[in-house]
């Protein structure tokens, strides 16, 4: 391991990873430490096993939290969506995996397509700064945005406030639909989460070996052998070569 690469991307000696705990696919539970566990901490876990050092896994509630310290110190590597607003401060991979995002309905409701959310008068909740929310702030033109601060606050928002549709990640979303009678995930997705690695800006050495690690964890079959391992068949796919 090139020295100058290690100092890029562990300067103080361990691998400092920070997991978004909110997202139950790549973190599907904890060990007897009460260490998070999943593709997303297992795929950490290889980064530092490779670079010679030691894992300090810090848990964050949301994505939005990590990107809010990046460029502060706080942590060496991320595990989050890949989005172009956080890459303004965020080095990122290509993805490694891929998350469907779409609408779920009430039903009575007359919207049937993904093009049809996006009307005038339609009001769509959304957890705030989710990867998906980041997309549907720069892609919704006639809808109207209404966001709460996480996946569970979302969902309660689109049912108290009586709002049109509650977007949100498909797997989520197949849960949430078992809560409401008769409520629909409509077919199709408006966008797919793009989870990738990330490091700070300007480790440019650091940055280039991210992202070999990335892909060579896609084409040797470890993504898709950690996404079996957890038992997150068809609800995660690994995402294509870069």
């Amino acid at each position: 391991m090139s020295p100058e690469i290690l100092k890029e991307l562990a300067p103080h000696g361990v691998l400092r990873v920070a997991i978004n705990m909110s997202n139950f696919l790549l973190v599907t539970g904890r060990d007897k430490k009460g260490d998070p566990t999943g593709v997303s901490p297992d795929m950490a876990a290889e980064l530092a096993r490779r670079l010679g050092v030691e894992l300090r896994l810090l848990q964050y509630q949301t994505p939005g939290n990590i990107a809010d310290d990046a460029g502060n110190d706080a942590w060496d590597i991320c595990n989050i969506g890949a989005e172009p607003q956080r890459a303004e401060k965020i080095d990122f991979t290509a993805a490694y995996c891929e998350i469907q995002a779409t609408y779920m309905v009430l039903a009575n409701s007359p919207l049937k397509t993904i093009e049809q959310v996006d009307s005038t008068g339609i009001r769509i909740a959304v957890s705030a700064r989710s990867a998906y929310d980041l997309w549907l702030g720069r892609n919704i033109q006639k809808a109207k945005l209404f966001r709460a601060q996480g996946v569970d606050a979302s969902f309660d928002l689109f049912i108290n406030g009586n709002l049109d549709a509650l977007a949100g990640l498909r797997p989520q979303l197949v849960i949430d639909v078992e809560k409401i009678a008769g409520a629909k995930i409509i077919d199709g997705q408006f966008t797919a989460v793009q989870q990738a690695m990330g490091c700070p800006k300007g480790k440019v050495l650091g940055a280039t070996y991210l992202k070999k690690f990335i892909e060579e964890t896609k084409t040797t079959g470890l993504v898709e052998n950690l996404i079996d391992k957890h038992g997150v068949v068809d609800r995660l796919t690994v995402a294509s070569p870069a």
